[in-house]
């Protein structure tokens, strides 16, 4: 039995904070080589990232790769589209959230899974404003309850 290894690369801190993820799917990512070697190092940028559906087929836009140093010829424009991989019923399955009105394909997080580069793509709602008041009061209260309760073990 083979341990699968996770090495995560780069997360979206801000998705969870605007969006109500609703279901997670793992893809895998048609990438160029120097793309590959340049995510190893850590240098992507997944903050403005999104995926639509397109023919069938999911596309990654605004993810920012950086060019490989060592790449010369080889490098890609940093902001390309890159064309996820999925199974076919997971589209399928994409394709109707989308048609729905309000959610949106998210990356969650790009990792290193057994030498090959993934993304972690969340379907999610967008929040309003008083949807993130409301979260942020809720963190308050538990970590004030969580305060309380050490102080009181403490005396």
């Amino acid at each position: 039995m083979t341990g699968k290894k996770r090495k995560i690369v780069s997360t979206n801190r801000k998705a969870r904070h605007d969006y109500f993820i609703e279901e997670t799917y793992e893809a895998g990512i048609a990438l160029v080589g120097t793309e590959v070697k340049s995510i190893r190092q850590g240098k992507i940028s997944i903050k403005d990232g999104y995926a639509q559906v397109e023919n069938g087929e999911v596309f990654l836009y605004n993810v920012h790769i950086s060019p490989y140093e060592q790449g010369n010829i080889f490098n890609r424009d940093p902001l390309r589209a890159r064309k996820l991989l999925l199974h076919k019923n997971e589209i399928r399955k994409l394709i109707g959230y989308v048609q729905q009105k309000g959610y949106a394909l998210i990356p969650l997080s790009f990792y290193l899974k057994d030498g090959l580069v993934k993304v972690e793509l969340g379907v999610g709602i967008g929040k309003r404003k008083y949807d993130k008041r409301q979260v942020l009061a809720k963190k308050d209260a538990e970590r004030r309850i969580e305060r309380e309760f050490r102080e009181r073990q403490n005396q």
